[in-house]
This record gives structure tokens, sequence and C-alpha cells, in this order.
């Protein structure tokens, strides 16, 4: 089988087992570049358009419950977090709802006040982007970066579809608007270039979806599970991180983790990460300028023949 025959999602990444690549050099002597990403989102009372899943599958709509549960992140539990962070040091990359940031600016300003790096998470997390044509994904993106450009004054630089729904031309798509680096992908533990069209730069961050408080807890872990595995999954990275640097991303959702009996949970696991040496606490901004700046190499090199998808 030729690349030109392969399916878009192979050709976009070379395969490359990690102990066979050249050693990632973290800024500072860093082992573990550390990202602390909460997933700021707001989601629909009354979806807009169901397509092929229904945000809310419980009752009819308005499904008050479901609905209510995620509001609680947005009026409580995102303050509980920022004060752990504000403790901490810690500067975040807000994972957005872009109307988190329209419905809700004293959110935006909170964010703002911290100097937060931002990812764009879609409009709302109730539209997903699964068979959306191609000028409609282009446009739920455009609205992203348009939005936050009117908000800010800045590009945004960072991208996770809503709720995980993926098209095969999304990579592509971010990248012609401007975006630097995606968390869509969720194959690897240090960032990965890969090739979109038109000769634009992407990079796949690190974000692990085995520590992501909405896969753990849902299924009927707690806070304590999920700073076991925050501190478990640490010290594997750390080790390793002596020979090549690793990416570990920290995903929170204030609805979950801001939870009364879950906060000192998250608060720990973060504080036993802290306490070690050779920890760089970065956004996602930050690594992928430090990748591009010293690793970065041409996915388009995997294969000389290639040429632009």
């Amino acid at each position: 089988m030729t690349w030109q025959e392969e399916s878009v999602e192979e050709e976009r990444v070379r395969h490359i087992p990690i102990d066979e690549r050249p050693k990632l050099v973290l800024p500072h002597g860093g082992r573990v570049a550390v990202c602390v990403v909460p997933n700021l989102e707001h989601y629909e009372f009354v979806p807009a358009q169901v397509g092929k899943r229904d945000p809310w599958p419980r009752t009819p709509h308005p499904d008050v419950l479901g609905y209510g549960l995620r509001d609680y992140g947005n009026r409580v539990g995102v303050w509980r977090l920022f004060r752990v962070f504000d403790r901490l040091g810690i500067r975040c990359t807000a994972c957005f709802s872009v109307a988190a940031f329209e419905h809700f600016p004293e959110l935006l300003a909170a964010c703002e006040a911290r100097d937060w790096d931002y990812m764009g998470h879609g409009v709302y997390n109730t539209r997903y982007h699964w068979d959306l044509s191609e000028d409609a994904e282009r446009a739920e993106i455009a609205d992203c970066v348009e939005t936050f450009r009117r908000l800010t004054g800045r590009q945004l630089l960072g991208w996770f579809s809503p709720s995980a729904t993926y098209t095969c031309r999304t990579s592509d798509l971010v990248a012609e608007a401007g975006i630097r680096y995606t968390c869509d992908f969720h194959f690897d533990d240090e960032p990965v270039p890969l090739r979109v069209a038109g000769g634009r730069r992407l990079v796949a961050l690190p974000y692990q979806m085995d520590l992501n408080d909405s896969a753990l807890l849902r299924g009927g872990d707690d806070g304590a599970d999920y700073a076991k595995i925050a501190c478990d999954m640490f010290d594997t990275l750390y080790e390793e991180g002596a020979t090549s640097g690793r990416v570990m991303s920290v995903v929170v959702h204030p609805f979950i983790m801001g939870r009364p009996h879950r906060i000192r949970h998250l608060e720990a696991a973060l504080r036993y990460i802290a306490s070690h040496e050779h920890v760089w606490f970065a956004t996602g901004s930050e690594i992928v300028a430090w990748y591009e700046g010293q690793h970065w190499t041409d996915p388009r090199s995997a294969r000389p023949e290639a040429s632009e998808l």
C-alpha cells in the first residue's frame, strides 16, 4: 500500500516508537512538563440542534438534573479551583466553550486576571462536530477564534473539539484558522507534529484522557481515586523523564473536581507533583513554543515523496 492509499488520519503522523525518538530536553532541567487544564464548559438548557448524539438522553428536554449538575461548575466549582491554583501558583490552560465566556463575563475576567492560557473547546459543549459539513465545521471553529479575538484581542492558539467530537477535516480546519496545537489526539506522552493541509504547522499536545475527571469519576471512582491515579501517572513519567522529557496533562472539570468532597484531593495531588524538583508547570502554548523552537521536525519529511494533503 502506498501512502496515497492510506487514510487521511494514518497519514497525519509519522509512527516512531517513543524509545527510538531523539531526546526531548525540557527547559530548566525539567523531566515532566505538567499542563493543568480546567474545562470551562457551557451546556445548552435546550439544545438548538440534536444530531447523532442527544446531549440530554435521560429525559425529554429540558433535563434539569443533567443541566444543573454541570451548571454547578460555573456557579460554584470553578471558584474553588481558582483558589487552589492561586495557592499553588499554577498558571492554567483553560479549555473553554466560547459561550461560557459570553454568558459569564466574570469567568473570563477571572482567567484574564491570572494570565491563563486558552484552548478552544467549541461554542457549546452540547454542539457536536460529528457529521458537520466542511463549511459548517469551519464556521464553528471561526466563531470560537473570532469571538476570542473580540473578547481578548488575541489569536486563539489551542484547540480541543467539543465533547471530543472530531471529523477527518478538523486538524486541517483548525490549522487554517491560525491555531497552533490540538488536544484531539490522545495517543502520546510527547508533543507530536501533525501533517496538515497548506503546509501549515500543527502540534498534537498530550491530553491524557485516563487522567480526565469526566472519564474517571463517572465510572464510580471519586476524588481520592483521581489523586492516586494522578500521582501514579506522574511517578512513571517523572522516572522516564530522566531519559527524555514527558508531558502530563491534569484535566479537571469544575462541576466534578470543584465539588466540596473532591477539591482537597486535587490540591493534594498537585502539591505532591509540585514537591518534585524537576517539574515544569507550563501552559499549552508554552509547551508548544518550546517544542517548535527546539524539537520540531516537519512531518512531511516522513515520506520524501509526500505532497500536501
